[in-house]
């Protein structure tokens, strides 16, 4: 570009189709930035589902621990029992020990 004799660049008019362009990739961009947002999930929702995963988890591995250990040992179906009560019993201790730690 041409100089003036003071060094300085000679401002230019503005032009239309750049801030037509501007205008146009900043709404993209604010679009694409919400497009790819995540959402933190609610912390009372994964409370809810670690809850649900400890009443379901523990008796079930209760029942499946039993159910081996009456196959190898031959007393069935009382080490299953016994396993599937006490995955219950652990299964409501987590979840005693997450509802009274979530509290604080």
């Amino acid at each position: 570009m041409a100089e003036d004799e003071t060094d300085e660049v000679p401002k230019l008019p503005p032009d239309a189709r750049l801030e037509s362009l501007d205008k146009r990739l900043e709404r993209l961009q604010q679009a694409e930035a919400k497009r790819t947002s995540r959402s933190e999930p609610d912390p009372n929702y994964r409370t809810g589902q670690l809850v649900l995963s400890h009443l379901v988890g523990a008796p079930a591995g209760g029942f499946i621990i039993g159910f081996a250990l009456d196959k190898w040992l031959g007393t069935k179906p009382w080490l299953m029992l016994l396993m599937l009560f006490l995955g219950f019993a652990v299964g409501i201790w987590n979840v005693i020990r997450i509802s009274s730690s979530s509290g604080k």
